[in-house]
């Protein structure tokens, strides 16, 4: 199979969201199955309604009909977005100065809930119960930002706080199931985490041999994009990964 090239890999990552969702391994948003994205995601779906983040902004549109989707407003942020993660009725927006809450209980008027503030940089979000996990990242992109992991409560939405913050070298994407926490290092590999207590991580294992900068985890299979590639690992062996399958990409 010839390598696939780097203009096709978003689109491979997508589909591997989407075949994810087909399969009934899915986030929901309300009663509706809607599927499952990476923390670098910048849209999602919500029943009948997809949430899309650009430049400054968040795009609601009504899919209703999904072959002829509604515009129905955009929300402007005044700051450079970078992510969208759903949980619940609510909406976590990365953004290079912050975690922006918003509530779609009605989907078609988001109401922000909070913000969670930081210096600028980059910011992929993922939340499960009552946590928040965002990772801080510097780069050309992200200005003058520092390399961290955040932990925050927030069990009063609006008034989320800062738990810890825990050093790493290059922070990228991250996903969280049942209690582990995967955060990849981009070209540092990839750290799985024992989150059993948000407040006191554990880390488990770092995997150094292949580059990592988003990863989608259900039910014991990893997907991984990396430099090399779209990776699928299971991580039944949380000391071990195995690999499944890799789509090799062309730089």
């Amino acid at each position: 199979m010839p390598p696939i090239t780097m203009k096709k890999v978003i689109y491979l990552f997508m589909l591997a969201a989407f075949l994810y969702a087909c399969k009934g391994d899915a986030v929901s948003i309300g009663p509706e199955v809607t599927g499952k994205g990476g923390s670098m995601a910048r849209f999602t779906i919500a029943n009948d309604y997809l949430y899309a983040v650009d430049h400054q902004s968040l795009r609601v549109f009504s899919i209703t009909t999904p072959d002829n989707p509604v515009f129905i407003k955009k929300i402007n942020l005044y700051t450079v977005v970078e992510t969208i993660f759903p949980l619940g009725e609510h909406l976590f927006v990365g953004t290079q100065t912050g975690m922006v809450i918003f509530n779609i209980q009605n989907p078609q008027n988001p109401i922000k809930v909070s913000v969670y503030a930081h210096i600028a940089a980059c910011d992929p979000v993922v939340a499960e119960g009552n946590y928040a996990f965002v990772t801080l990242r510097s780069g050309t992109n992200c200005n003058r930002g520092v390399n961290l992991l955040d932990v925050i409560d927030i069990t009063k939405l609006n008034d989320p706080k800062l738990v810890k913050s825990y050093s790493m070298t290059s922070p990228n994407g991250l996903g969280v199931d049942g209690n582990l926490l995967f955060v990849t290092e981009g070209d540092y590999g990839l750290k799985v985490f024992d989150k059993t207590d948000p407040k006191d991580l554990k880390l488990i294992k770092h995997f150094q041999d292949f580059s990592a900068f988003d990863v989608i985890p259900d039910n014991n299979v990893l997907i991984i994009t990396g430099k090399q590639g779209i990776y699928q690992y299971s991580y039944t062996d949380q000391n071990d990964l195995k690999l499944l399958s890799v789509i090799p990409i062309e730089l």
